[in-house]
């Protein structure tokens, strides 16, 4: 794995997609949250290639503004790009777009985890 490693996804904007269906607003516009999830799925994908068998990545950190409305029927584009690695610590740039143009931006993080560890430590929550 190297920096400069690039996602991209695209999604079109459904009501289910809506603030006012994630319940983070009242109008039927693209959710802050979806375009937060989406740039997430981005940037995972984009490194899930060169991970060892066993691994994962999970987000840790999201730092983005969301600058623009984008309505149902619409779709939207987001764009990942690797930064920085720290060990196991994964930094990316993160933006969104729809046809009119950037709609949100900002950083990502990501860290490097063994899927069954991190699994079993989960679980030893419920004890």
């Amino acid at each position: 794995m190297e920096i400069g490693i690039t996602g991209r996804e695209t999604v079109t904007v459904t009501e289910d997609m809506t603030a006012k269906a994630m319940g983070s607003g009242e109008l039927y516009v693209y959710a802050t949250p979806c375009m937060i999830a989406l740039m997430e799925n981005t940037a995972y994908k984009s490194v899930s290639k060169f991970l060892q068998d066993g691994q994962s990545t999970v987000g840790t950190l999201i730092n983005v503004k969301h600058t623009s409305a984008t309505p149902m029927g619409m779709e939207v584009v987001c764009e990942s790009k690797l930064v920085e690695i720290d060990r196991k610590r994964l930094v990316f740039e993160v933006k969104a777009y729809d046809k009119a143009g950037c709609i949100g931006e900002g950083i990502h993080e990501r860290f490097i985890i063994d899927s069954q560890k991190f699994m079993e430590k989960a679980k030893n929550k419920e004890n």
